[in-house]
């Protein structure tokens, strides 16, 4: 597969998230860690070198997972993990504190959980409106020093937050949505990280699951799943955006290519310094997620999907874009 790059890191170009394997989106159904395992298995066979976790999905039984899968395989993995939404100091998970203190105990725990001695990508999970981004950052910098990072990134930061974080200590990634159907960050957050020389690593690329074709009505979905509480997912959003699909899947079925790799493929001709990390727990769907490194789009099939219809509706719900930095 080939690779980009995160400001110096080198990365597959698709990676692989594992934020489903503790349950997101719903816990219905069962959990079955062999499955993900295996899964993760299979993207390292496929050339997959790019694993995104963090110590809130589970909590904590995504990094415990990811640990388990790269036992005697660490050498060939760059692990991502974020801190930040998990307080050590007793106010537990679902608690924004990204403190000096509360960085440095986080890292303690994922690095157990990993089982390794470092982390390649640590990322900042949600910009703490509490704690000044420069003693976060300081706090990252002391970790790099010790060798127990090896670089810094962020998650949902605003162009302000960036400079900032990346006057103290340099960033390698931002990690925010980016897909067919999530463009906003073309307009302004783009064109700083490539002038700062930091990546982009857009998570939900195939648009929670919308833009792999399978989700035909979310009637269909558990009662604990949020995205039935996702703008895009509901109403008259819902029906628009199934349309959408539908124009992706037109495209893909000229070369043979599913929804979900016509989208990925899309996303790879953006630029070497993105690195989508599509989400799944199945083998088989990082199989069809891998081959997209090996699709060629033409110039008049990237222009049909460069003037596709905008999505309907907001990325997340009230609750969850107050969270993001802006």
């Amino acid at each position: 597969m080939k690779n980009a790059h995160l400001g110096s890191l080198n990365v597959s170009r698709i990676g692989l998230g594992a934020m489903t394997m503790a349950g997101t989106y719903t816990s219905e159904g069962g959990l079955d860690d062999a499955e993900s395992i295996r899964t993760i298995h299979r993207a390292l066979d496929l050339g997959v070198t790019h694993i995104d976790t963090a110590e809130i999905y589970g909590p904590f039984l995504s990094e415990e997972i990811v640990g388990r899968a790269i036992n005697h395989r660490r050498d060939a993995v760059v692990i991502a993990t974020k801190f930040g939404l998990v307080s050590h100091s007793g106010g537990g998970p679902g608690i924004v504190d990204s403190s000096a203190a509360n960085v440095k105990a986080a890292v303690e725990g994922s690095l157990r959980r990993l089982g390794t001695d470092h982390i390649d990508l640590y990322y900042q999970h949600r910009v703490d409106p509490n704690t000044p981004i420069e003693e976060t950052a300081g706090a990252v910098a002391d970790l790099i020093a010790a060798g127990k990072v090896l670089h810094f990134g962020l998650s949902e930061a605003s162009p302000a937050t960036i400079r900032r974080a990346h006057a103290v200590q340099p960033l390698a990634a931002l990690q925010t949505e980016y897909s067919l159907w999530t463009r906003d960050v073309e307009a302004e957050i783009l064109p700083l990280l490539r002038e700062l020389g930091i990546g982009l690593v857009p998570y939900s690329p195939l648009g929670h699951g919308l833009l792999t074709g399978q989700i035909r009505s979310v009637a269909d979905f558990a009662d604990d799943d949020w995205r039935k509480t996702n703008p895009r997912f509901t109403g008259e959003n819902f029906v628009r955006n199934v349309a959408i699909v539908d124009e992706v899947r037109s495209i893909g079925a000229e070369i043979g290519a599913t929804p979900a790799q016509t989208a990925l493929a899309w996303l790879l001709t953006q630029g070497d310094d993105i690195a989508p990390i599509p989400g799944t727990r199945r083998v088989s769907r990082v199989e069809e997620n891998t081959a997209a490194d090996g699709i060629q789009l033409t110039e008049g099939q990237l222009d049909r999907l460069n003037t596709l219809t905008p999505a309907a509706g907001e990325r997340h719900d009230e609750a969850n874009m107050a969270r993001i930095d802006r």
